[in-house]
């Protein structure tokens, strides 16, 4: 399910080629310490005033931004995040800290029903320790956005890090438990396949939340469902990024670039498969071009690099394949299409041309610096192959006409369609697929809720 090695987990510097730091599996001792020390976490947490867990998540925040500086070198060194990308994470998971202390605790309130004369109710309590496996392209707000709703309701969270980000998963911690987080309240454990089975099959476990592959979110879900536990998955993704004839091209354009390239392309809701109209394709794809190329690549560290490299090295390769795949099935490649020279781990950022139905690049995931533009008849041709996918999780489309947008945006199935902007986050919306890209939300109120059991309390006088 996960990308470790026997000893277990093992961050390489992208850029360098350096080992930087390795953490051996936790041993099944260890991790029943964890388990335990989560589990005592959770048992005082539990009955905490909610106004005392709001100040907590406001002394995170204050946190976060004192080793905002820390945190992004830690990124950056570990998987390739360019570092001015890397601060503005930092800074966007203080803010989710911040939002979800104001707003959080009337989400958590009890809610009057329709039975008459007050006499039932629905609270929401905390249902227990939540295993998080998370992923590595976001080592910081990937984790918060799931945490801080958890922690928040009432829960603990037990966090099986990517092994290329331990370090960050550590620091992260580090920072956490010196804002004033009780020891277990949040705890990372390294942990490899089979203690993570064991971990969702343990009674001190109460759910379970991987973002990750189709694969490792199947593994969990069987996993989970066989020990009659809730999860939330949120996994791959082919977000179409429709351009509609009627569209401000130059915008469209410069919503693409960010869309697609943004983290060097390794976003779970990035803009992979950009299909245009046919009346303005050319336009759409000679300016597009003009803006790849005007990105600056390179040394992750300066501040003005958009394109560092891949996290890591065997994905670069998987891509690489992705790509030649498609180009023998027909479509042309337009700029880059190849890794590039040297010991850092860069793909030259890619446009790829005459992408069809049915080719690689159109049917999979490529999480990475790689677009495929895709022609389409006409609007009704675009929606039809947005939902030709087996993905569901993000979209975008660009349009003048707003009535019109809205009226497709209904009929395209994805958990999220951004009309005239990019796919992104927001902790006042909520975030999650359909089809196999997952299910359950997180963010908003829909986030705090799902880790909660909704009680039904009834009133007989």
């Amino acid at each position: 399910m996960f990308m470790t090695t026997p000893a277990g987990a093992v961050s390489r510097n992208p850029f360098t080629g350096e080992v930087i730091g390795h953490t051996p599996f936790a041993s099944t001792a260890e991790v029943d310490a964890a388990l335990q020390q989560t589990w005592s976490a959770f048992q005082a947490w539990r009955v905490s005033e909610i106004a005392s867990r709001s100040q907590l998540l406001l002394k995170i925040a204050g946190g976060l931004r004192q080793q905002a500086r820390e945190l992004a070198e830690m990124m950056t060194d570990e998987m390739g995040k360019p570092i001015a990308q890397g601060l503005a994470e930092v800074e966007k998971s203080a803010r989710l800290c911040e939002w979800y202390a104001e707003h959080g605790p009337a989400f958590l309130k009890p809610e009057p029903t329709l039975v008459e004369n007050n006499k039932a109710f629905v609270q929401y309590l905390p249902l227990g320790p939540i295993l998080a496996v998370m992923p590595w392209n976001f080592p910081v707000w990937q984790v918060m956005r799931g945490a801080v709703p958890i922690i928040l309701a009432g829960n603990s969270y037990l966090l099986k890090p990517a092994p290329n980000v331990m370090g960050s998963a550590l620091l992260l911690q580090s920072i956490l438990v010196g804002a004033g987080v009780a020891e277990g309240l949040f705890r990372v454990v390294n942990a490899d396949n089979d203690a993570v089975a064991k971990m969702i099959h343990d009674r001190r476990i109460a759910a379970v939340t991987l973002t990750g592959s189709v694969r490792a979110g199947a593994a969990i879900a069987g996993l989970a469902g066989a020990a009659i536990k809730k999860s939330v998955l949120e996994l791959g993704g082919a977000d179409a990024f429709i351009v509609l004839a009627d569209a401000d091209i130059d915008a469209a354009v410069k919503g693409a670039i960010s869309g697609r390239f943004m983290n060097s392309g390794q976003i779970c809701i990035a803009a992979k498969r950009i299909i245009v109209e046919a009346a303005v394709y050319d336009q759409f794809r000679d300016k597009f071009i003009a803006a790849v190329k005007a990105m600056k690549v390179g040394d992750p560290r300066d501040e003005e690099t958009l394109i560092g490299p891949m996290a890591r090295f065997d994905l670069r390769d998987e891509l690489d394949s992705q790509v030649q795949a498609t180009l023998k099935e027909g479509a042309e490649c337009l700029l880059g299409g190849h890794a590039m020279p040297g010991a850092a781990n860069f793909y030259a950022p890619t446009v790829l041309g005459n992408v069809k139905p049915g080719m690689t690049s159109f049917r999979q995931e490529l999480f990475g610096p790689v677009a495929s533009l895709i022609v389409a008849k006409d609007a009704e041709d675009a929606i039809a192959m947005a939902n030709d996918s087996e993905f569901g999780l993000g979209g975008s489309l660009w349009s003048r006409d707003l009535v019109k947008a809205r009226e497709l945006a209904a009929r395209i199935e994805t958990g999220g369609v951004f009309i005239n902007s990019p796919s992104f986050s927001d902790p006042r919306v909520p975030i999650g697929g359909v089809k196999r890209s997952g299910y359950g939300r997180e963010l908003s109120h829909f986030g705090i809720r799902e880790f909660t059991n909704a009680q039904t309390v009834w009133l007989e006088e």
